[in-house]
């Protein structure tokens, strides 16, 4: 039940971070919103940094979190473009794409074994942008191969957290990814600078506390709980980016996108479920491995 509650406390934080980066958006570039959002969140942040151990703030992996980080600060700006430039429901329908290309991403470079029914899964969820992005049709746009651009490079990112994690703790990653990401931010908005007017500084803010917020809401989350039962609570945003475009920025849900983003959730609750199966059934194995003869 915990875990359910951060999980939904977490999807919340996300959806209010979407839609402050599309209020920002309006009079700020999209370079000048990533590089607030990570200032304000690396400030929400420190608190938790602050708080940990001398031997959390060292690593002997700084070449990978430049790497890292680079990927991830395109990735970012892909996302917060999408943000801004399409329907808020087409934007965040196509950043669930993500597990799609975590799963592609971890049979090539982590060797992952992937069997029949996954893959089909990850073609549903293809189905699923084609049908969001529709290609060779006159909604066709840039600004929809940015939101894919950042689902793609968003499941790269996850293979290297992964392999980060290995040898490093949660806080040691957010640390250095604060680190890089506000000076990398910084260097795009400064050819684009301007100085956030009046109510666009409670966006940026929110912007970063939400941000970040969600995401260690989402890190705790998944280490009470299991993935395959917390992910269809993440899918919460949607309703919510939805009702929110309509309100304030008289968008309209139209029929493509309701039917890509159902196959898209579709697919990925079933990635989600076949990982912690498979999760379940190493453990298992390891625990009958490990026991002593009569136990």
């Amino acid at each position: 039940m915990r875990a359910a509650g951060l999980m939904l406390a977490s999807t919340l934080s996300f959806g209010v971070m979407a839609i402050a980066i599309r209020l920002a958006s309006q009079s700020l570039h999209t370079f000048e919103v990533a590089f607030f959002r990570n200032l304000f969140g690396l400030m929400a942040v420190l608190p938790l940094l602050l708080s940990a151990r001398r031997a959390e703030l060292r690593t002997r992996q700084l070449p990978k979190y430049f790497v890292r980080c680079a990927i991830g600060m395109v990735s970012m700006l892909c996302g917060f473009w999408a943000i801004g430039h399409l329907p808020l429901a087409q934007a965040i329908s196509l950043t669930y794409s993500t597990p799609i290309f975590v799963t592609i991403a971890a049979a090539l470079f982590l060797h992952e074994q992937v069997r029949a029914r996954r893959w089909a899964a990850v073609a549903a969820g293809f189905l699923g942008v084609l049908v969001i992005v529709r290609p060779g049709s006159t909604e066709f746009s840039v600004d929809s191969l940015a939101a894919l651009a950042a689902a793609v490079l968003g499941g790269m990112i996850s293979i290297q957290i992964k392999q980060l994690s290995r040898i490093d703790s949660a806080n040691t990653i957010v640390l250095y990814t604060y680190a890089f990401w506000v000076p990398m931010s910084l260097i795009p908005a400064l050819f684009v600078w301007q100085w956030p007017q009046g109510v666009a500084w409670a966006w940026i803010a929110a912007a970063g506390v939400f941000g970040t917020g969600g995401q260690v809401l989402w890190t705790h989350a998944l280490k009470l709980g299991e993935v395959s039962a917390l992910t269809p609570i993440s899918f919460v945003q949607l309703p919510l980016v939805s009702i929110a475009g309509w309100l304030w920025f008289n968008e309209s849900l139209d029929r493509y996108t309701v039917i890509g983003a159902a196959i898209i959730l579709g697919s990925n609750a079933y990635i989600a479920h076949r990982e912690a199966l498979l999760a379940r059934k190493k453990a298992s194995a390891a625990a009958t491995a490990g026991a002593a003869p009569g136990e």
